[in-house]
């Protein structure tokens, strides 16, 4: 599970109680502490340790830098000063999180020791003015439910920023001619959101596959992994370029220093190799290294970020919008030649081959049912959005591959949006409901949400404690 780190700066307003905002300031730290979330705090800064002078505000910005932060979370314990939030806010550059503690009930002279709502609306509007953009949690009770699910949620946020800010993709050969659908315009990725690639030829794959047969040790580990997680339906000599693939991609990736592959699968590794690189990808992807097939570097980040909303406790599966169910009005098959990982498998996958190629090497299994999450980053002639929405698992025809029917709410809905793009028939799945924390990340790394459900309110209403 990834560990997020959060700037944890409560803040106040002088004019009401400052006894009540260090309680407010200790109790919220206690919550936090409860929930076991990482933070930093700011009580070697002041006395109160808290935002609300200038000079603290320098020095608490050098100290998240130091600590290398991955939120900054703005607890308003009585009012809050609102300028302090925005300039910390501005010289971070993380996501960034209001919330404040419900206020009491008057004190019976009149007297309203908080006015924590009304803080809360002055550093929105801050916020706006200097075009940071923030979450909103809503005010509530630490004790209230929706403390702890939107606080977890935030942090599934802050890491799909910290993801997207540092991704690398290895790129394995070019991607296959027929494929016009997976180019991708390399400058521009690097240009607009510094996301870099990583391009090697298949020579030096083969290098690192010819490394790896002659490390026995290596190949047998890997090999004892095959075996107690698949039925293995080929030849000796096919499970061991399996095997071999397995790790000299996986070398490749630690070479490069990236967190994902996009390899053209077909038809050039076949030439080399005489297999399919399915069981391969299935074993890395399980490892949490996605890897896209046909070359889809687009596919490769969308991983990347499905996985790094679910903070990497669930694995992800790349797949194709294939048909539509022939029973289900609604339903879909979701399919590709056997990449998914063991995990996501409802049962033993079969090592053998795939539909539609004379190679070996692809693993044919149906994935488990259940609620899904489904999601595509694309774009074209400079603009890119996120396709999102929701799926669940539902009983269907045997099909070969890795494989699961699924049903939407609305497939002609959907049908048009992968027609008329910007996205092609490749998405990512995921058995965990990331979509709001997704939709929330839009905002922070230069997306366009696009949800193909009619859910957006509901997603809007998930942070507002609805």
């Amino acid at each position: 599970m990834d560990r997020i780190k959060l700037g944890y700066a409560p803040t106040r307003r002088s004019i009401f109680s400052a006894p009540d905002a260090r309680k407010y300031r200790d109790l919220t730290a206690e919550r936090l502490r409860e929930l076991e979330i990482d933070f930093v705090d700011i009580t070697d800064i002041n006395k109160e340790g808290l935002l609300y002078d200038d000079a603290d505000r320098i020095r608490i910005a050098e100290k998240f830098k130091s600590e290398k932060i991955d939120g900054l979370f703005l607890p308003h314990c009585n009012f809050g000063t609102e300028y302090e939030c925005a300039r910390l806010a501005k010289d971070l550059d993380v996501p960034v999180l209001l919330w404040g503690p419900l206020d009491e009930r008057p004190e019976p002279d009149g007297v309203r020791l908080r006015d924590t709502q009304c803080g809360l609306f002055a550093t929105g509007k801050v916020l706006r003015r200097f075009q940071i953009p923030f979450t909103y949690l809503t005010s509530c009770r630490l004790t209230d439910p929706i403390f702890e699910t939107g606080i977890h949620a935030f942090l599934s946020v802050c890491n799909v920023v910290k993801t997207f800010r540092n991704i690398r993709i290895l790129q394995i050969s070019t991607r296959p001619f027929d494929f016009w659908s997976t180019i991708c315009n390399e400058g521009e990725l690097l240009e607009k959101f510094n996301i870099q690639l990583a391009p090697v030829p298949f020579p030096e794959l083969m290098a690192e596959i010819n490394k790896a047969k002659e490390n026995p040790t290596q190949m047998q580990e890997t090999l004892n992994t095959i075996h107690s997680q698949m039925i293995v339906q080929i030849k000796d000599a096919e499970l061991k370029n399996v095997a071999a693939l397995k790790i000299g991609m996986e070398q490749l990736v630690n070479k490069y220093s990236c967190q994902a592959i996009a390899i053209q699968c077909w038809n050039a590794l076949q030439s080399e190799l005489g297999i399919m690189p399915c069981a391969a990808n299935a074993l890395l992807n399980d490892q949490g290294i996605p890897v896209a097939c046909e070359t889809d570097v687009h596919g490769a980040i969308t991983a990347l970020l499905v996985e790094a909303a679910a903070l990497k406790t669930k694995r992800s599966f790349f797949a194709d919008w294939t048909i539509r169910h022939p029973d289900i009005p609604n339903g879909e098959l979701l399919q590709h030649c056997g990449p998914w990982p063991v995990s996501v498998s409802k049962e033993k996958p079969l090592l053998t081959y795939p539909l539609a190629f004379d190679f070996p090497g692809s693993l044919t299994a149906e994935a488990k049912h259940g609620s899904i999450s489904l999601c595509r980053f694309d774009g074209d002639n400079g603009e890119y959005s996120l396709l999102l929405g929701h799926a669940k698992g539902v009983e269907g025809p045997l099909c070969k591959g890795t494989y699961l029917w699924i049903e939407v709410e609305n497939i002609k809905r959907l049908e048009e949006k992968l027609v008329t793009g910007p996205y092609i028939h490749h998405c990512v799945g995921i058995h965990l409901d990331i979509v709001p924390v997704l939709y929330e990340a839009c905002k922070y790394i230069g997306l366009t949400p696009d949800l193909y459900d009619s859910i957006e309110e509901k997603v809007k209403a998930f942070w507002r404690g609805e």
